[in-house]
């Protein structure tokens, strides 16, 4: 009877946690306008907006530089440039593509690794609503001494109080809160030992979801 009753405490405190993050991601958006800072980044996605909107705050003063990360390797500067909004001069003078992650900790420790090169202390990052709290954890894990300044792009489906009435909605809002748990996790164990743990947050979860970050 007492093991029930704790799976049911735990199980309660889950949901709630689950909530009070949909609750966060709703309220990262709309985005403030961003003070500036040294730099811009951008993790990809599957919304070419992540990418535009960082762009634009390029364009307006916000960081010297932009770094898109997690391009596909397959993709040349020249296609990539040709999505884009802004100017050629602006896109081939400050805009740096990485080519290495292939999931958010690789984002995180590629944009920390840029970051240290360019000497880099204030960073404005730019993602999706629902991956932000997850980006800022890993980002703020590999990079813990940069200041983190979050641009959340909506998610319209996400946007609705009753998200968790909808499967595909509910899904990704479940998923990627065990992904920021996991996430929460790996950062806890680094920052208490020193020592990198072995699995991504994707990782982790990747049996169970076909969409990606």
């Amino acid at each position: 009877m007492k093991f029930l009753t704790l799976i049911a405490i735990l199980a309660l405190v889950w949901l709630v946690g689950l909530f009070a993050f949909a609750d966060r991601v709703r309220n990262l958006t709309p985005a403030d306008d961003p003070a500036r800072a040294d730099a811009i980044v951008a993790l990809t996605g599957p919304s070419a907006e992540r990418v535009n909107a960082a762009v634009r705050l390029l364009e307006q003063g916000k960081g010297k530089r932009l770094l898109i990360s997690g391009v596909n390797r397959e993709v040349r500067r020249q296609e990539l440039r040709a999505l884009t909004p802004g100017s050629n001069r602006l896109f081939n003078c400050c805009v740096d593509l990485g080519f290495e992650a292939e999931d958010t900790s690789g984002n995180a420790r590629e944009i920390a690794a840029w970051a240290e090169t360019k000497g880099y202390d204030s960073l404005i990052v730019v993602t999706s609503d629902y991956h932000m709290p997850r980006s800022l954890v890993e980002i703020r894990s590999a990079a813990p001494g940069v200041t983190l300044t979050p641009y959340a792009i909506s998610t319209p489906s996400l946007d609705d109080s009753r998200w968790w009435k909808a499967a595909v909605t509910a899904r990704r809002m479940t998923l990627e809160y065990m992904k920021y748990l996991a996430a929460l996790t790996r950062a806890g164990v680094h920052k208490l030992t020193g020592d990198p743990a072995p699995a991504d947050a994707d990782a982790e979860v990747a049996s169970a979801e076909a969409a990606p970050a």
